[in-house]
């Protein structure tokens, strides 16, 4: 396992199946919902100590809006009783929590709540938890792209855009979705761009610690080479590809080598 991350992993969760798991027990959807949140606070209590420093979870992304209003509803009513209910615990398990995604379209109510969520918790060092509400990674793109549409070139477009959608989280390591979907559905595309992923078929309000120290465990034995192969990156970290080989004396692509390999062919 390999992180540019050198002070814990980043992880981002879709926390998918809270409604699929209501309807399964013939409960309404809003008591998934509920279950949901305490799957939450299982995993935000687990994962500084499996080496998470940062934790992005999309609890409502900007294409729920197109949910009945009822449900809606009741999903903020939930935030605002986990922000008023966690707030303190965040704060002594030394959690800053940050909101991400637009605020224009919440409720003052809401606001407040995030506000000051956020202003307790702003000291907390073990685990950096961002909450992505009224989220849309096309859109935070999009934004991002305005606020530094003056650069000169695609070069420092693209490095702007990093600095701003990475900025005190970094890039995504490992990307979780539960609930047996497959799909990214708009959630941190950028950062995400050389995530691992895991899926599975585990519904949110059933996912537990066990569940996350697994893909954890999953993660840590996969090859992660950011575009360069096993070679490559053995060369770059200065270590021959073979026992015994030295690097400095490799001439596998010089010119009368690779000569002699047309000719031979020919």
């Amino acid at each position: 396992m390999q992180s540019k991350n050198t002070n814990g992993l980043h992880v981002a969760i879709i926390m998918d199946g809270n409604g699929r798991w209501a309807t399964r027990r013939g409960l309404p959807r809003i008591a998934g919902h509920r279950a949901g949140v305490a799957a939450l606070r299982r995993v935000v209590e687990r994962a500084p100590d499996v080496g998470i420093r940062c934790l992005t979870v999309y609890a409502f992304s900007s294409d729920n809006w197109r949910r009945p209003p009822a449900e809606v509803e009741s999903i903020f009513w939930l935030l605002r009783a986990f922000l008023r209910l966690e707030t303190e615990r965040l704060k002594q398990r030394g959690v800053r929590l940050q909101v991400i995604g637009r605020r224009d379209r919440l409720a003052t109510s809401v606001l407040r709540e995030i506000e000051k969520a956020e202003c307790a918790t702003a000291t907390g060092h073990r685990l950096h938890l961002r909450v992505a509400i009224d989220y849309s990674s096309r859109d935070a793109i999009a934004q991002a792209a305005y606020l530094h549409e003056t650069r000169s070139s695609p070069d420092e477009i693209a490095q702007s855009l990093a600095q701003t959608l990475t900025a005190g989280s970094g890039d995504v390591d490992l990307l979780i979705r539960t609930g047996g979907e497959k799909r990214l559905s708009d959630f941190l595309l950028w950062e995400s761009a050389y995530a691992e992923l895991h899926f599975t078929d585990r519904m949110w309000p059933d996912f537990d610690e066990a569940d996350l120290e697994a893909a954890l465990n999953e993660f840590s034995h996969r090859e992660r080479r950011f575009g360069a192969v096993p070679f490559a990156l053995s060369i770059v970290q200065g270590k021959a590809p073979c026992a015994g080989m030295d690097v400095s004396q490799l001439d596998l692509l010089s010119e009368t080598n690779y000569s002699g390999d047309i000719h031979a062919n020919t």
